[in-house]
């Protein structure tokens, strides 16, 4: 039998709403965005570093790459919000105990790190070390959770087959309160 984890927020559902299934790709495509080029921000610190100019497209993909991540971190605030507020769907009862712990670690993990990460961000640019580095390093990390998260997304489609896919491709319909 699966581990049940109370929902938080006023209202039980049997997905997610609109605005946040709108966010969590939104979010999902910016952060692709990020991992796919940022290494152009790299190329612009660099070449600030070393007096050296930058190429046009790399500025660009810089500057770009600087203000998606402070976009990231304002939808992340709204995200967690409404996640507050609304709540999740809870685990269906075919879920295991240690895929809703694998689960809860994971959406957690990747709170911190939709947090973190702009914030070393920033902090790399305008402070430098070891700001910049610690920012670097959450690349692999990132990309690590994305997998795992694909990962779990399939093992829930394709094993359990309990439609939680479902749930993030379509907004559902509020269904009554939630017990405290």
């Amino acid at each position: 039998m699966a581990s049940r984890i109370p929902m938080r927020g006023p209202s039980a559902s049997r997905g997610y709403s609109a605005t946040q299934l709108a966010l969590h790709w939104v979010i999902a495509a910016l952060v692709t965005f990020q991992l796919l080029f940022g290494e152009s921000m790299k190329a612009v610190v660099e070449a600030g570093e070393r007096g050296r100019s930058v190429s046009a497209l790399d500025a660009q993909l810089g500057s770009l790459h600087h203000w998606i991540g402070i976009g990231i971190l304002a939808l992340v605030a709204v995200r967690l919000g409404l996640r507050i507020l609304v709540g999740v769907p809870e685990p269906s009862n075919v879920t295991p105990r240690w895929a809703v712990l694998v689960s809860n670690f994971a959406h957690r993990f990747f709170y911190l790190l939709l947090v973190a990460v702009p914030v070393t961000g920033l902090l790399g640019y305008y402070l430098k070390d070891p700001w910049g580095d610690i920012h670097a390093w959450s690349k692999p990390v990132f990309v690590g959770l994305i997998a795992l998260h694909v990962a779990g997304a399939l093992y829930h489609q394709f094993w359990l087959k309990d439609h939680a896919l479902a749930r993030i491709l379509r907004p559902a319909q509020r269904i009554g309160r939630a017990s405290p």
